[in-house]
């Protein structure tokens, strides 16, 4: 798809945001544990990523991880994902691709309660390509909206500072964030679960009901054509 094909109505997408949904649920119902649903859905992840970069997007943000997940989620499924994103930080292959399309990696949320391995390796990608800058992954790992927002409120109140729009978003775990443009859910859920409630005030939204593994670049495709259909108002 040519760039021009992103933008036919004359509004063009820089940030997108993905909630990859449904892995376990495509892993149940394709009989496989969800160590291997899940390495699909990382797998399925990178292809995204390139599509992204096709159509002109500079800016992909991925919510890999929750609050609420790792309150809610087992111990084994959240070992299984530690892992994952473990290996998937020193893999060969995933290295390359960061430096061969000069991608920058940057981890957004509380990572002081993730296993040391793990945060090792994600800072060690993020001090890897941080002088890169076609494009750029933001990755939501123990991120919540409303964790977000309280972080932010904590800081001001504890330096007693003026509380104003832009003291708050300067203060957010996320604050390097640009606004999103696009939120693009799978599984078929319609919310957005707190995502980047700052930045996604005025996000346009598109659901798509395959679970996250089954997700094509067709399904892509419709998710831009949709959003070039729309027109933005923001509040006018």
């Amino acid at each position: 798809m040519s760039k021009a094909k992103a933008s036919t109505s004359g509004i063009k997408i820089s940030h997108l945001a993905l909630i990859p949904d449904g892995n376990r649920r495509w892993s149940k119902n394709n009989r496989i544990n969800i160590l291997q649903g899940y390495s699909k859905g990382i797998n399925k992840f990178l292809e995204f990523c390139e599509w992204s970069k096709e159509v002109g997007i500079s800016t992909l943000t991925v919510w890999a991880l929750s609050t609420e997940n790792l309150r809610n989620r087992s111990k084994h499924e959240l070992a299984v994902l530690y892992h994952l994103y473990v290996r998937a930080a020193r893999d060969r292959n995933v290295l390359e691709r960061l430096d061969r399309g000069r991608i920058r990696f940057k981890i957004i949320g509380n990572m002081k309660v993730l296993p040391r391995n793990l945060r090792d390796a994600l800072h060690s990608l993020e001090t890897r390509t941080k002088d890169y800058t076609s494009f750029t992954i933001n990755m939501l790992i123990n991120y919540g909206g409303r964790d977000d927002l309280v972080h932010a409120v904590k800081y001001l109140s504890g330096r007693k500072g003026k509380v104003t729009e832009e003291a708050i978003r300067e203060h957010l775990r996320s604050a390097d964030i640009p606004e999103v443009d696009l939120i693009v859910r799978t599984s078929g859920e319609q919310r957005v679960s707190g995502l980047l409630p700052w930045q996604a005030a005025y996000s346009e939204l598109y659901f798509a009901p395959k679970y996250w593994p089954d997700f094509e670049k067709k399904d892509f495709k419709k998710a831009i054509e949709a959003y070039s259909k729309r027109q933005r108002r923001y509040g006018k």
